[in-house]
C-alpha cells in the first residue's frame, strides 16, 4: 500500500534530520522548500484545483486562456510579453471568498476574475495565465517559475516554432520528470500547419517529453484562433477538477522527486558488519598504545615476587620484599574495592605506537563505511579523533583488576609449612646447642634418640633447612607457573577494557554514522515509494 502524502512528508523530513549536515546544503534547502510548499498547499482549500497555463512569448498562451474561459480577459500579443502579472479565473465562486481567496493569496495572484460554471468549466477550477517563462523581464520570469512550482496541474503551451526549444526542455520540463499525471503539453497554433505535419509535430513533441522524463504526459493539438482542440483541453481540465486528484498527484510527485534525490545522496549503505580483521587490528593497536604488553610483563613479575615473599625460605624471604614491586612502580598495585582510581605511571606511547593506533582507527572507519558517500566517511573520521584515546586507555588500564588484593590460599599453606620446617630446624639447633653445653660442662650426656642414620637433633636441623629450601624451590616454580596464568588472565581483562574503550570512542560512533546513513536512505525510500 502506497504511503499517504502526510506519511511521505514525515518520512522525508525525518530523512533530512537523519542526514543532517552530511547531505549537500543545496539539496537540503531544495527539499525543505518542497516540504514547506506542500504543507502550505495541503493547509489550503482542497476543493479547488489550480491549473496554470505556462508558455513562451508568442506561443498564444493568453489567447488559449481566453478561449478556455470564453471571454477576453487576458491581453494578447505576439511581438512582446503582454502578461506581466499572473491572471486568475475562479469558476463558480467569488475569487475573494475564504477558500479561493486564501489560495490566491498564497499564490500571490492579485488579478482575479470570476466566471460562471458554464462552457465545460467545472466549479472549483482556478485557472491561471502566467507571465512568459522566457520574458526579457527577470521579475516576470521569476513570477512564472514560482507559480509553476505551486500549481496543481501544469499546461505548457508551445507553438510549432519553439516546441523543441532547448531552454524549455532543460530548464522547465526535465525538472518535472516523474510528474506525467500533472503535465499537459498543448501544441497551439496547430492550424498553421498542414494536417500531416500536425501529427508529425505531436509525435515529435511526445518523443521530446519522453526524453525529458515525461513519457505519459498528455499532448493536445489545439488552436486558440480556430477553436480546434480547445474543447478537448477544456474537458481534460474539467476531469481533473472533478476528480480533485491533480493536486495530490502533483504534490506526491514533488515529494517523490525530492525524496529520490535524498535517497541518491544516501546511496551505497554498507552492510554494517565490521570486518573482523580490521576490528582485531584496531584492538591490537590500541593495546600497544595503552602499554598492555608492559603491564602484562609487570603482572607476571609482580605475581612471582608476591608468591616468593610468601612461600620462600623464611630466613631469606625478606630479600624478595626489598625488590621494588613492578606494578606499584606503575601505580597499578592491587587496591581495595571503592578506592579512587589514579592515573598510571606507564610511559606514554611512542610516535610509532600513536601512528599505528591512528591508522587502525582510520582503517576501521573506512572498512565499516566502505562504499558509503564521502560525507559520511568524513563525518565518521571526525567523530573518532584519537585525541581522547590516551587518557581513556590509561584510565581503562588503571581500573582493570590485575592481581588479587589478598594472598592466594596456597601461598598461605606453603608459608605455614615453611614456618613448621623452620621451627623444626631451630628446635634441632637448640637441641644440639644444649648437648654441646652439657659436653662443655662435662656433665653426663642424656640419651639422644637416633632417627635413621643420624641423631634426632641433627635430623631436625638439617632436615628442616633442606626441606625448607626444597619447598622454597618448588614454591618458586609454582609461583612462575601461577604468574604466567595470572598474566594471561590479566591480559584478557586488559583486552576487554581496551575493547570497551574502542567500542565507546571508535566502534559506536562509526556504527552511528552507518545507522544515520541507513535511516536516511530508508526514510527517503519510503517517501519515494510508488
Amino acid at each position: 500500500m502506497s504511503p499517504t502524502l502526510d506519511e511521505r512528508l514525515d518520512a522525508l523530513s525525518a530523512a533530512l534530520d537523519a542526514g543532517g549536515e552530511r547531505l549537500p546544503e543545496p539539496l537540503v534547502a531544495r527539499t525543505r522548500d518542497v516540504l514547506d510548499r506542500v504543507r502550505e498547499r495541503a493547509g489550503l482549500s482542497a476543493e479547488h484545483t489550480v491549473v496554470a497555463l505556462a508558455g513562451a512569448t508568442g506561443s498564444g498562451k493568453s489567447s488559449l486562456f481566453n478561449a478556455l474561459v470564453g471571454d477576453e480577459l487576458a491581453a494578447t500579443g505576439v511581438q512582446r510579453p503582454t502578461t506581466s502579472h499572473p491572471l486568475a479565473v475562479v469558476v463558480g465562486e467569488d475569487p475573494d471568498g475564504t477558500g479561493p481567496g486564501r489560495l490566491l493569496d498564497w499564490l500571490e495572484v492579485r488579478r482575479r476574475h470570476a466566471v460562471p460554471p458554464a462552457a465545460g468549466l467545472a466549479t472549483g477550477l482556478v485557472l491561471l495565465d502566467l507571465p512568459d517563462h522566457d520574458s526579457v523581464v527577470v521579475e516576470h520570469r521569476l513570477r512564472a517559475e514560482r507559480l509553476v512550482a505551486r500549481a496543481d496541474l501544469l499546461v505548457w503551451v508551445v507553438d510549432p516554432q519553439k516546441y523543441a526549444d532547448g531552454a524549455l526542455h532543460e530548464r522547465y520540463l526535465r525538472p518535472l520528470a516523474g510528474r506525467d499525471d500533472v503535465v499537459v503539453l498543448v501544441l497551439n497554433q496547430a492550424d498553421r500547419l498542414p494536417a500531416a505535419d500536425v501529427a508529425a509535430v505531436v509525435a515529435d513533441l511526445r518523443r521530446l517529453a519522453a526524453d525529458d522524463g515525461l513519457p505519459r504526459a498528455r499532448v493536445v493539438a489545439a488552436s486558440a484562433r480556430s477553436g480546434d482542440g480547445v474543447a478537448d483541453l477544456r474537458a481534460l481540465v474539467a476531469r481533473a477538477v472533478e476528480r480533485r486528484e491533480a493536486g495530490n498527484r502533483r504534490w506526491v510527485a514533488d515529494v517523490r522527486a525530492a525524496a529520490l534525490e535524498v535517497a541518491d545522496a544516501c546511496r551505497d549503505v554498507p552492510g554494517g558488519r565490521q570486518r573482523s580483521a580490521r576490528a582485531d587490528d584496531l584492538v591490537a593497536a590500541l593495546e600497544d598504545a595503552a602499554g598492555v604488553p608492559t603491564v602484562v610483563a609487570a603482572v607476571r613479575r609482580s605475581a612471582v615476587r608476591r608468591a616468593v615473599a610468601h612461600t620462600g625460605w623464611p630466613p631469606v624471604r625478606w630479600l624478595a620484599r626489598l625488590r621494588p614491586d613492578p606494578l606499584r612502580r606503575l601505580h597499578l598495585a592491587p587496591r581495595a574495592v571503592g578506592d579512587e582510581v589514579a592515573p598510571t605511571s606507564l610511559p606514554p606511547a611512542g610516535p610509532a605506537q600513536r601512528a599505528r593506533a591512528a591508522t587502525a582507527v582510520r582503517d576501521h572507519a573506512d572498512a565499516v563505511l566502505a562504499g558509503a558517500p564521502d560525507a559520511w566517511v568524513l563525518a565518521a573520521r571526525a567523530r573518532v579523533t584519537t585525541a581522547d584515546l590516551p587518557d581513556a586507555l590509561d584510565l581503562a588500564v588503571a581500573r582493570t583488576r590485575l592481581l588479587p588484593e589478598r594472598p592466594v590460599w596456597w601461598w598461605r599453606a606453603v608459608g605455614a609449612v615453611q614456618w613448621l620446617l623452620l621451627a623444626a630446624a631451630v628446635a634441632g639447633a637448640l637441641w644440639l646447642a644444649g648437648l654441646a653445653v652439657l659436653a662443655y660442662l662435662q656433665l653426663p650426656d642424656p640419651v639422644t634418640p637416633v632417627w635413621g642414620p643420624a641423631p634426632a637433633p641433627t635430623v631436625l636441623l638439617v632436615g628442616g633447612v633442606l626441606a625448607g629450601l626444597l619447598v622454597a624451590a618448588l614454591g618458586a616454580v609454582a609461583a612462575r607457573w601461577g604468574a604466567r596464568a595470572r598474566a594471561r588472565s590479566a591480559r584478557r581483562r586488559l583486552r576487554a577494557a581496551v575493547q570497551d574503550v574502542a567500542r565507546r570512542l571508535v566502534v559506536d560512533p562509526v556504527a552511528q554514522e552507518v545507522a544515520s546513513l541507513r535511516s536516511c536512505r530508508d526514510l527517503a525510500a519510503r517517501a519515494a515509494a510508488r
